[in-house]
């Protein structure tokens, strides 16, 4: 189980920092999804195109709503 958390608080880091990155630099929703994605796989993480979606989608409400 402490490596899931480890693994949980390193993802947590990177998609937070990439989301303080991209609330400084607003884009189109698509722009937007299309970076986080780049971001995430970039990263190293390996997700189905399924959970990738949802995760981006996720993510980029929450910066819209964040604005």
């Amino acid at each position: 189980m402490k490596g899931i958390g480890v693994f949980a608080a390193v993802l947590g880091g990177a998609v937070i920092g990439a989301a303080c990155g991209l609330l400084f630099a607003p884009e189109k929703g698509s722009d937007l999804r299309a970076k986080i994605a780049e971001s995430i796989r970039n990263r190293g993480v390996k997700l189905s195109r399924k959970e990738m979606n949802s995760l981006v989608d996720d993510i980029a409400d929450e910066l819209q709503n964040a604005e």
